[in-house]
């Protein structure tokens, strides 16, 4: 998985900004719920008054306060005068404002409660200590912010008294908090809508990088490698396992930064600013989802790493069958092919039925968890609230803070879900990225001879299939000469396309050595190689576009006449220009638009129209007529004079002119020679040409076919 994220150094700056983005949204999310606390607590239960050092007092109850504390000259020194009858407090720092809230709570207390009893400043000095101290022992048994709220009511009343409106205050703090709360959810809201837009623009790169190594490796892949990935499975990783990683992405930054602030930074706010009486829930909390989610996990995950699979397999059953439904309508077996579809789509439903199915109950249940958490919080906050040990507030901070607790598991329980399924998708992918290449360019790759154009040179070669103990090639020797045509025949299986495959280096020989030009063609550059070699395959194949692009494919800036006139050579003149949009008609995909004939023609233009210094054939003239592959092959005769020519074929008619024939036979060499000497003196060679031409037709004598 760290191999494929590795990618997104590309995107570097746009994940340094998500994840201050991130940051700033994570400490403003924990940032609300104490100033819903505030709200309630401050707002509404104390009428907007934050401290309970008034800003404003009365001289009267300034000096009946004085008599029940020992820090008068604390308490004096923050005031000045403001007339005759009143003080007003300085300007002073917050921490020396808590200091004068701790102090002023139980005189403004006491006081409260002797003006009650009609004892202030009239009760006899020995008599008010004894009182005082009946009630510090009972002020001491009390909360903290119980003591706070009496001695803040007791400054509303002061307020009143001096004629300063309360209602106003208390306004004007539900307000200004009420807007900071607007702002703070405004900058979420924006941090959240960049977090995406960012993270998508983050994963969509990704995904376009990953799929262009997995295209650019393919690109390079032998015909070894495809033998070990099928196309399906290629295409799946290169869409649906891609996909996973994106989707992941998507995810993995808040899982790596803001969950961990969140859960950290809430846990953290619950210990210091609300009552730690009421943590032991969240522990319960977490361990109630941990429970829930490593259950599905045990349960779902063998089916992820199934599911890659499954998909692959109806892929490549859906690929083949598309491919081969003209056989499949020929042999009236479609009710046999459309129930192996059903076979694998039924697998694969069954298995993305019981991954959504674990999924859909993950969600409910961890709703469950959290709304039964809420309603624990309650019900033990109710008794602290009831007995004085919390404020409401404080409670319904807390029920946010635990539920932003929560949602940050919640998240790392849905990647824990994700990851497994990603993490087989990104093992699928580096499995592509990290295949060694059986053909490999040289590291010192030398220049091609110029006085040795098309020279191909076979020197005892041999070849075996990759993980195959027997060898389908042996003691290959033979040399195809520029000005020449080589041609090579044998029965079926007897090697002659793995031959030609390995001059293109679509395969690499075992032993023996094949030479390009005087040098090894394992040390030509690939690029140099398949410059100098038009290569026609057995099956003719076309690119969906233009005929014009496709006889264009090597090289897209030559000119129009240049390619009239390989199209001409290939004898596929008349069916273009017959044509409504002659050379810019429509081409579709696989070339299924146009004829094998007509296919196998335009494939020929196409390795003409590069004028390449050797020209392999690989049984590139099966499907055309005699008239056509005559007058093609007059027509190639002349291009070709000074040009290597290979030709693999099945039909002697095709060969009888070559300057030199091969025969194979159980992919060795059995014979060499031109038509006519081959005929005389070549058993293998003589068997082919009479089981396709008759003794009158090869000018044969009668008793030379035993010979």
């Amino acid at each position: 998985m760290l191999k494929v994220l590795r990618n997104i150094k590309q995107s570097w700056i746009s994940v340094i900004a998500i994840v201050i983005l991130l940051i700033v949204q994570a400490t403003c999310d924990l940032t609300l719920p104490d100033y819903t606390s505030k709200i309630v607590n401050v707002g509404i239960q104390n009428g907007g008054i934050e401290d309970v050092a008034p800003e404003e007092i009365r001289k009267t109850t300034m000096d009946s306060l004085l008599l029940f504390t020992d820090e008068d000259e604390t308490i004096l020194a923050s005031y000045e005068e403001k007339d005759n009858e009143t003080y007003k407090i300085k300007k002073i720092s917050k921490e020396e404002i808590e200091n004068l809230n701790n102090i002023m709570t139980k005189p403004l207390v006491i006081t409260s409660y002797l003006n009650d009893e009609k004892m202030a400043t009239q009760m006899p000095q020995e008599q008010r200590e004894q009182v005082i101290i009946k009630i510090n022992e009972q002020l001491d048994n009390m909360e903290n912010s119980i003591l706070e709220q009496a001695a803040i009511q007791i400054v509303k009343k002061e307020y009143q008294e001096i004629g300063i409106n309360t209602d106003n205050i208390q306004n004007k703090y539900i307000i200004i908090s009420g807007l900071k709360m607007l702002g703070i959810s405004l900058i979420i809201m924006t941090s959240a809508i960049s977090i995406m837009c960012l993270s998508s623009r983050v994963s969509a790169r990704l995904g376009k990088t990953l799929r262009e190594k997995i295209f650019k490796k393919v690109l390079n892949f032998s015909n070894k490698e495809f033998s070990e990935y099928s196309t399906a499975s290629l295409i799946t990783r290169s869409t649906n396992d891609i996909q996973q990683i994106q989707n992941l992405l998507a995810l993995l930054f808040r899982v790596v930064v803001y969950a961990p602030i969140i859960g950290v930074g809430g846990f953290i706010r619950v210990l210091t600013q609300s009552d730690n009486s009421m943590a032991w829930i969240i522990g319960v909390a977490i361990l109630a989802i941990l429970f829930v989610v490593g259950t599905l996990f045990i349960v779902a995950m063998p089916k992820f790493k199934k599911l890659q699979n499954l998909i692959d397999k109806l892929n490549l059953v859906a690929r083949e069958i598309l491919t081969g439904l003209p056989v499949i309508r020929a042999f009236n077996t479609e009710k046999r092919e459309e129930k192996r579809f059903e076979t694998s789509n039924i697998d694969l439903t069954k298995t993305n039925l019981f991954v959504n199915r674990a999924m859909s109950f993950m969600m409910p249940i961890l709703m469950l968890i959290m709304n039964c958490i809420s309603l624990l919080i309650v019900w033990v906050g109710a008794k602290g609230v009831d007995a004085g040990t919390m404020q409401v507030g404080n409670m319904m901070a807390f029920i946010q803070y635990t539920m932003q607790i929560v949602m940050s598991f919640l998240m790392i329980s849905m990647v824990s879900i994700i990851l497994p399924r990603a993490s087989v998708s990104a093992n699928r992918i580096n499995e592509v990225l990290e295949t060694e290449e059986f053909i490999k360019e040289s590291k010192q790759p030398k220049a091609l001879e110029t006085n040795k154009k098309g020279l191909v040179e076979f020197k005892n070669v041999g070849f075996k299939y990759p993980d195959s103990d027997e060898e389908v090639l042996s003691d290959i020797t033979f040399t195809a000469k520029p000005g020449e045509t080589t041609a090579i025949i044998g029965s079926t299986g007897s090697g002659k396309s793995t031959i030609v495959n390995l001059i293109p280096r679509f395969y690499d020989i075992t032993s023996g050595n094949l030479l390009i030009d005087g040098i090894d063609i394992k040390d030509i550059a690939l690029t140099d190689l398949k410059r100098i070699i038009g290569f026609v395959p057995q099956k003719g194949i076309l690119f969906s576009g233009t005929i014009e692009s496709n006889i264009k494919y090597g090289n897209p800036e030559m000119k129009d006449e240049q390619m009239i006139e390989a199209a001409r050579i290939a004898q596929a003149t008349e069916f273009i220009e017959s044509k409504p949009l002659k050379y810019q008609e429509p081409i579709a995909q696989g070339g299924s638009n146009v004829s094998g004939g007509q296919k196998q023609r335009l494939s020929i233009a196409r390795a003409i129209a590069i004028n390449p210094e050797i020209y392999v054939f690989d049984d590139s003239f099966s499907a055309l007529d005699f008239k056509t592959d005559s007058v093609l092959r007059t027509e190639l005769s002349k291009v070709t004079k000074d040009k290597t020519v290979i030709i693999v074929a099945q039909r002697i008619n095709t060969i009888l002119n070559a300057d030199q024939i091969i025969v194979l036979e159980d992919g060795k060499v059995v014979g060499k020679g031109t038509h006519e000497e081959l005929l005389k003196n070549n058993a293998t060679y003589r068997e082919i040409a009479l089981s396709q031409l008759s003794k009158e037709e090869l000018n044969l004598k009668e008793g030379e076919e035993h010979e």
